[in-house]
């Protein structure tokens, strides 16, 4: 069966109502779900809606291109300030990554631990419930955001709450400029200390990584030249460790953001959400594979031989890991996601019949 692609709200609307069964909901294509059911893509609802600079927010159609709107807010010196990641390196898709893809999975990159999550930044939110039913929440202003918060609810959903339709976000002046500062650290231990004591600093550092292979630890600072300079030069005083400062700033923190170093390379890739002064413990259970740090070590990806049951290797721990990549097979053994405990497995089910009570949208994505 051809994919359905409604062109309007309207007609998506009609066609999540006139739906026989279930569907696999599809934007851009590019982060890898794919189900057995027929898929209902949202590429045909695109464009920007509203976009006023002087009021920081933009409203666009779900299946607008990222690099759509990013294009239209560098006009204007601004962006998306929880900068998402591009997964089509990491997990080898085409397509074009759009808006309602990154609000429903809430990609966020590394500036995270300073700025906030996709959403932190979302102001409002059209969808269509499983009964075919345009639902609105929020507002497309700051100051218009009122009433029950189903828009934090519906971000990171995967597409199994509601069918997005158009989202209204908080957009934020541009840097003028950044710098990235390299500081050796020669296990996971010490990185996370030297990343913890600059995000405790008062310079405002919106970036804090680390490759466990270059034995770096890597920290950005942005703003204004001479605010730039001032606080680089200060924070590698307080760090010292043979504190240097890269070139191609913008350039290292896309990689570090779409996880470079892992692109060419075997294997399957894990994402681990834990507290940062954990990532040492839980860097030593990966064993065999390579690992990669952001947001302070709150994030570890990690590249393990195909096939490995990570979560069972790791044990128990505060947090979660979700299989990023691998083949079907390994997908369907181990979960694309952390399984949930009764309770809130429970709760998940009841919240997922609320909205969708036939069931139709991405069945067994999310438990």
């Amino acid at each position: 069966m051809n994919a359905m692609r409604p062109e309007t709200e309207a007609e998506l609307a009609e066609t999540v109502a006139g739906l026989n069964g279930p569907v696999c909901i599809a934007g851009g294509g590019t982060r890898g779900v794919v189900g057995a059911e027929p898929e209902l893509s949202t590429a045909g609802l695109s464009g920007i809606t509203l976009y006023e600079p002087g009021a920081l927010t933009l409203v666009a159609r779900a299946g607008t291109p990222v690099a759509e709107i990013e294009a239209a807010l560098d006009g204007e010196g601004q962006q998306l300030a929880f900068e998402p990641m591009d997964h089509r390196g990491l997990l080898g898709t085409t397509g074009e990554p759009t808006i309602g893809g990154v609000v429903a999975a809430n990609i966020s990159g590394s500036r995270r631990i300073q700025a906030g999550a996709c959403r932190d930044f979302l102001l409002g939110v059209r969808y269509v419930d499983g009964l075919g039913q345009v639902i609105k929440n929020g507002g497309r202003v700051m100051k218009n955001v009122t009433g029950y918060d189903l828009v934090k609810l519906v971000a990171g959903s995967w597409g199994t709450l509601g069918v997005l339709s158009e989202v209204s976000l908080k957009v934020l002046p541009k840097p003028e400029t950044q710098a990235t500062l390299a500081v050796s650290a020669d296990d996971v231990g010490t990185a996370v200390d030297l990343m913890s004591t600059a995000l405790r600093s008062p310079y405002e550092v919106s970036g804090a990584a680390y490759d466990p292979k270059d034995r770096q630890a890597f920290l950005r600072i942005e703003g204004f030249a001479d605010s730039v300079a001032y606080r680089a030069s200060r924070l590698s005083e307080i760090l010292g460790n043979e504190c240097t400062e890269l070139e191609e700033s913008r350039k290292r923190w896309a990689d570090l953001r779409d996880v470079r170093a892992f692109h060419d390379l075997e294997g399957d890739v894990w994402r681990l959400s834990v507290k940062p002064g954990d990532a040492l413990v839980i860097a030593d259970r990966i064993e065999a594979g390579r690992t990669l740090l952001d947001w302070g070590g709150g994030l570890i990806w990690a590249l393990v031989p195909k096939g490995t049951d990570l979560r069972a290797r790791l044990g128990a721990f505060e947090g979660h890991a979700s299989l990023v990549r691998a083949d079907a097979h390994t997908m369907d053994e181990f979960g694309r996601f952390q399984p949930e405990n009764h309770q809130v497995r429970a709760l998940t089910r009841a919240i997922r019949l609320k909205f969708d009570p036939r069931s139709v949208f991405n069945p067994g994505l999310m438990g």
